[in-house]
């Protein structure tokens, strides 16, 4: 074996970000030391980005289970759920963040083509991608480079891809000034006697790499993803990878085409790590090994060394493992798509990897032993409250004075240019939302993305699926727990609102050094309120991302930021409810709970700059009663609009609705509450909804019959945004502020 001049250190492992316990305990398992390629082996396998080391004890309480569950969270390249009639889809999420960070295009461009893949790779065709986005300051010249290299390198990625971008988020604030967060999510179709697996087994079958030729690029980006961003961090640019999207479509066709074929016994996208991590997850899953001979792989540069080939993250590759004496069959559907496709080794029975280069055998190593949930280190770490958050809880609202109505439509030209809040026109311009005709949301603007269900031999269908992001990441830091719980539940609400069934969850948990206890304690809370939320709305989590080390010197740690995927189902095209209203005279009302809450909203953290508050009001048995009787509205066919209250309070969704439909409203005071807190608080469990006059007796009466806190607003006008006689603003005025405010700052 090749064991270079003389054998790593503990020193050595320390530079590949291993623990010196780390290395004792390879050391342990090999029963000898490693040399620098079984080194740098473990040191990918073992990261945080690949192994999960210091969060999958707290990952494994999340619930996972439920009847429409067809694969294991976690277990699979991406979660699968049954939505009927003999098809499933299959959805993830995941973080391009560090990348992103020093090189924007190609940072969000492969985190776009790496999460397509994992969809495709269980046999599903990709259907709709959502992204969810964080910046830092917008005034700074370094954000709006990130902003516009994230943007582009998606808009072109996708678009070329093929693959509608339908929806997103995006939020701006000084604490992502150094670590923005790229999170990509995406949602494919698929029959469920169709769908591949990531394994391995069959002594004797044959071992393929296909795709892209392998090169230097990505080289050790699982561990350069799971440290601080430095200065230092320019330095390893290598480790951000190069995209191509053509090259992408194409595997996607050959990939989908060989699963149809039966012949497939696994297959695994070569993402973080590479080719060890593809052959080690497989064969420890299939409790196999593997006999590979890097000579075979096509690289793109000459003499690379065992290691580089390994751990390249290269894009547009997969690992295929065929039934034996089927070989032709897929070296014909790869050359016919002109891809390569090399045979580079065979399932063994050993549970070991040998991997060869030029004869020699330069690294021999167990499977089970690198991978998540097999013997990979598992820490508890160590975690307190920080002692901003008792700070936080010290708010009160009573020392904040009251506006006056002459104050609104100061607040209001604030909130609606406010980059949290305005149009994301600018950004989705560039993105194409309408490629495969499936997107039933590009011209009926509504809470949650609606994407029809077809595609090249699926059975028809009326089904659509519905999809959303969501995470509001400064009520996190507020309260993580209970902004988690929060996110979980806006989620919900979305889908509900308009008009899908919440199903499940995939998540992006970005955070950012588990060493540092108050982080940890961060990350702990945050987990502990998702896992009680899904479990309360019945939406078992089918996997996701943790993004750790979103941390640096100058900021410190990002906000605590879980941000939610989630998957609905509309059965029926007649349930899908939108946002805008729809004619003058209609009635506007409230649906839900009103507090004397501004805690953590837009308006006192941005407007009046009051940065120290707890989360906004939320209740378990409110929001799940609120989201039924919002449900069971739609399924009557009794409302005209549905819009829950989120971001920038009750005037900024009343203006949102009126801008959509181009109308206006004409609501009343409650007098019962302030007056911020009545048209700017963000307190949760809320929906807006307007109605025809003739439907007046049935929703109230349900309402009525229902317990339920509601209150009627006032009226849909011709034009203007009112409160009582006083017009705050023409709808047009309002339409310009809020369509062009992101794309004035970008100019």
């Amino acid at each position: 074996m090749d064991t270079l001049e003389s054998l790593p250190t503990v020193e050595t492992a320390r530079k590949l970000g291993l623990l010196p316990e780390e290395f004792e305990q390879i050391n342990q398992i090999l029963g000898r030391q490693p040399n620098f390629t079984e080194l740098s082996i473990f040191s990918v396998m073992w990261s945080e980005h690949c192994s999960y080391k210091n969060s999958i004890v707290w990952l494994k309480t999340l619930p996972r289970d439920s009847e429409r569950m067809l694969a294991k969270a976690g277990e699979e390249n991406a979660g699968l759920v049954d939505i009927g009639d003999g098809l499933a889809c299959s959805f993830k999420i995941e973080s391009h963040n560090h990348p992103s960070a020093l090189e924007p295009y190609q940072g969000a461009a492969t985190g776009v083509g790496g999460i397509n893949r994992d969809i495709f790779t269980m046999g599903a065709r990709p259907i709709a991608q959502l992204n969810s986005l964080r910046f830092g300051d917008l005034s700074l010249a370094k954000t709006k480079r990130l902003l516009r290299g994230v943007v582009k390198g998606i808009g072109d990625y996708g678009n070329a891809f093929g693959i509608p971008t339908v929806g997103g988020e995006i939020y701006f604030d000084e604490c992502y000034n150094t670590n923005p967060l790229v999170n990509a999510f995406s949602a494919g179709i698929v029959e469920v006697g169709n769908v591949a697996k990531a394994t391995s087994y069959g002594v004797g079958n044959p071992v393929f790499i296909v795709g892209s030729a392998t090169g230097k690029d990505g080289i050790h980006g699982a561990t350069f993803a799971s440290e601080d961003i430095s200065a230092a961090s320019t330095d390893k640019l290598p480790a951000v990878q190069v995209g191509d999207p053509f090259m992408e479509k194409l595997l996607l066709e050959a990939t989908l085409e060989i699963i149809a074929t039966g012949h497939v016994i696994g297959i695994q996208d070569m993402g973080a790590a590479g080719i060890i991590c593809s052959t080690s997850e497989m064969s420890a899953k299939g409790e196999h090994g593997m006999i590979i001979d890097l000579d075979k792989v096509p690289t793109r540069q000459a003499n690379m060394a065992p290691f580089e080939i390994l751990l390249s993250e290269s894009q547009e590759r997969m690992l295929v493992v065929i039934e034996k004496g089927k070989e032709d069959v897929i070296q014909s559907i790869f050359d016919k798509w002109d891809l390569n496709c090399a045979q580079i080794g065979e399932v063994t029975d050993t549970q070991r990897l040998h991997f060869y280069r030029h004869g020699e055998l330069v690294a021999d190593v167990p499977a089970y032993d690198l991978v998540l949930g097999g013997g990979a280190p598992q820490y508890h770490r160590e975690y307190k409250e920080p002692a901003y958050i008792q700070e936080y809880a010290k708010f009160d609202a009573d020392d904040v004075d009251d506006i006056e109505l002459e104050d609104v439509a100061k607040i209001a030209e604030h909130l609606l240019s406010h980059p949290n809040i305005c149009s994301r026109k600018w950004v989705y311009e560039q993105y194409d939302s309408m490629v495969g005709t499936a997107n039933r949301s590009t011209n009926a603007p509504s809470d949650a993305a609606v994407v029809r269900v077809k595609g090249p031999g699926l059975p028809a269908t009326d089904k659509s699926i519905v999809i959303t992001v969501d995470c509001n990441s400064r009520y996190v830091n507020a309260n993580p727990r209970q902004g988690a719980m929060i996110a979980v539940a806006e989620a919900c609400r979305n889908i509900v609102c308009t008009g899908g069934e919440p199903l499940a969850v995939t998540n992006n948990l970005n955070f950012g050094n588990p060493y540092v206890p108050e982080v940890y304690w961060h990350f702990v809370e945050a987990v502990q309120g998702m896992g009680e939320a899904c479990r309360r709305f019945s939406t078992p989590v089918t996997g996701g991302n943790v993004s750790f080390y979103n941390q640096s010197s100058d900021h410190g740690p990002v906000f605590p930021t879980p941000t939610i995927g989630m998957l609905g189902l509309m059965e029926n095209p007649d349930h899908r409810m939108t946002l805008d209203f729809k004619k003058e005279g209609d009635l506007i009302y409230l649906v839900g709970p009103s507090t004397n809450d501004i805690a953590s909203s837009e308006y006192l953290y941005s407007y009046l700059g009051i940065k120290a508050s707890p989360a906004p009001t939320f209740d378990f048995e409110t929001e799940w009663r609120v989201q039924e009787s919002i449900k069971t509205m739609i399924r009557h066919g009794w409302l005209q609009s549905a819009h829950d209250v989120s971001d920038g309070g009750l005037f900024v969704t009343l203006a949102e609705s009126a801008m959509a439909g181009n109308k206006g409203f004409t609501i009343n005071v409650d007098t019962r509450h302030r007056t911020d807190s009545y048209l700017f608080g963000e307190s949760q469990s809320r929906v807006v909804i307007s109605i025809s006059p003739e439907q007046l007796q049935h929703v109230e009466g349900y309402l009525n019959d229902s317990i339920l806190p509601f209150r009627f607003l006032g009226n849909v006008t011709a034009e203007g945004l009112r409160i009582e006689d006083t017009l705050v603003m023409t709808c047009e005025a309002a339409k310009s502020l809020y369509d062009n405010a992101l794309g004035n700052i970008m100019k």
